[in-house]
């Protein structure tokens, strides 16, 4: 296993599933790792699971906030900063899927501001920190969901108010995912700092766990799940990407069991890349700021 000691790295979602498994990985590697978890009973029940199977001195601690409200974002974030004087990877981590339409408490669609804004508002919170740790690197858990948004990003119904559809409104959110690692990889060329997202296979993960997944979904999720990756094998390609010196100096690219591969054509268009980070600036009350 690559040696991580003396780096420190956030895991959003680091609570269940790949990103619980991600963080074990990542701990009983040396790192330094910083949980972010919604909730923080399971938070807290996490970082002490995930210590116990890391071993050793492993350094785990959490931060609680929640992706899909933006104030929460800019707490955790401080936080973040507050405890980690360096910072050599972010892995954007967390995610969900929602049957019906929500909005959060910005107003949002909240499969977009959980998905997308959220973590977008997060990485730029921090980015300053990243840099100055450079060499540093940034991993965006996508999903080959992206197929499913055929149209591209939809710049005139972006908080899917005219129409709602689970697959669709989700498969966007990940598409949005590598078009703003797309963006961040261009605009921090020759920092030192690299930028990838992946797609982690079709895994057993707490999505529906809370309640968010109903009806249909619901069940198809509940019948499929024997079928599924276990999310310690759904976690390799971002641990690959967090950690693995082959990697280092790759960026801009798209990753599907730890190897690069074109994800489709709509998600490979820079202006839309560059027009979703204008947009996602202004909705989450970022100055613009050519990084």
């Amino acid at each position: 296993m690559p040696d991580m000691q003396g780096r420190t790295v956030v895991v959003t979602g680091g609570n269940s599933g790949i990103g619980f498994e991600t963080a074990t990985a990542l701990a009983a590697m040396g790192a330094r790792v910083v949980v972010t978890a919604r909730n923080a009973d399971k938070g807290r029940a996490a970082v002490a699971a995930i210590a116990q199977r890391a071993g050793g001195d492993a350094q785990v601690q959490l931060v609680v906030f929640d992706l899909a409200d933006l104030a929460s974002v800019r707490r955790g974030a401080a936080e973040i900063l507050e405890q980690a004087p360096r910072l050599d990877v972010l892995v954007n981590n967390a995610g969900l899927v929602l049957s019906e339409r929500a909005e959060t408490v910005d107003g949002f669609e909240a499969t977009l501001a959980t998905n997308h804004l959220g973590p977008f508002l997060l990485t730029n919170l921090l980015l300053g920190r990243i840099r100055v740790s450079a060499p540093a690197r940034i991993v965006n858990v996508a999903s080959t969901a992206h197929n499913a948004a055929r149209m591209g990003m939809p710049f005139d119904d972006l908080q899917s108010e005219k129409k709602y559809a689970t697959m669709r409104v989700y498969g966007q959110s990940k598409l949005a995912n590598i078009l703003f690692t797309l963006e961040l990889a261009r605009r921090l060329e020759g920092s030192g700092v690299t930028a990838n997202s992946l797609h982690p296979g079709t895994v057993r993960t707490g999505y529906g766990a809370d309640g968010d997944a109903r009806g249909l979904l619901a069940f198809g999720i509940k019948i499929s799940a024997p079928f599924f990756l276990s999310p310690a094998k759904g976690a390799r390609t971002s641990v690959y990407l967090a950690s693995d010196p082959e990697v280092a100096e790759v960026s801009g690219q798209y990753f599907v069991k730890c190897k690069a591969k074109q994800p489709k054509r709509w998600a490979r268009d820079p202006e839309a890349a560059r027009r979703l980070w204008q947009v996602s600036e202004e909705l989450v009350g970022l100055a613009p700021a050519g990084v």
